[in-house]
This record gives structure tokens, C-alpha cells and sequence, in this order.
């Protein structure tokens, strides 16, 4: 399996952005250059698990909170992000997304993905 180093770096980005920190200081606190910040952000460099590991400490959140979508079983990871998704969703934003999420589901459901 590969890695999609992409992904992993738009997840960084967000999470590193949700926190309010910059890439020179989540460089700092991971022990990383912060031109190598922005490479892994674009995903155009791979990274080593010592980086992945203090990347995630620095962020504070798990390892597979970073590679959900490379990890077959990531379920908790993807309902964490959906929750930090909805919770400053107001009650229209909720019942919206709760309908399409239903939609989508049953539409998954009938084509068997």
C-alpha cells in the first residue's frame, strides 16, 4: 500500500490551521525545518515515522489521525474529524448536514461502494 503523502499534508495543514499555529511553529515544536513544513503540506515530500510521530505529538493528536486514509481501520479518526467538523455548525447547519450524510448513505448503500 501506498501512502497518499498529499492527503496527509492537507490534513497537517487543517489541523495545523484549527490550532492558529504557523508552519514556523509547528516547525519548532516538531523539531522540523519549516521549509519542510510547507513540502509535507504539499505533500511533496515523504516522511519519515519519527516525523510523522512528532508531527502528531506537536499537533496533539494521533498517528492515525494523520494516515486515516491510508489505515484500513481509521474508523475512530473519522469520526473525530466529523465531530470537530459539525461543532460550531448552528442548528440549520446540522439538519442539512444530517440530511445529505443520510442521502449519501443510502445512495452508497444501493451502489455498493
Amino acid at each position: 500500500m501506498q501512502l497518499d503523502y498529499s492527503a496527509i499534508g492537507i490534513r497537517i495543514k487543517r489541523l495545523r490551521k484549527e490550532k492558529g499555529y504557523t508552519q514556523q511553529y509547528l516547525a519548532e515544536i516538531s523539531n522540523q525545518e519549516p521549509s519542510n513544513i510547507s513540502h509535507i503540506e504539499r505533500g511533496a515530500t515523504k516522511l519519515s515515522l519519527p516525523t510523522i510521530v512528532n508531527i502528531a505529538n506537536a499537533l496533539d493528536v494521533t498517528v492515525d489521525d494523520l494516515l486515516c486514509d491510508s489505515i484500513h481501520e481509521s474508523k475512530s479518526s473519522y469520526e473525530k474529524m466529523i465531530n470537530t467538523i459539525l461543532s460550531d455548525c448552528n442548528h440549520t447547519e446540522m439538519r442539512i448536514i444530517t440530511d445529505t450524510m443520510i442521502s449519501l448513505k443510502e445512495h452508497l448503500r444501493r451502489v455498493n461502494v
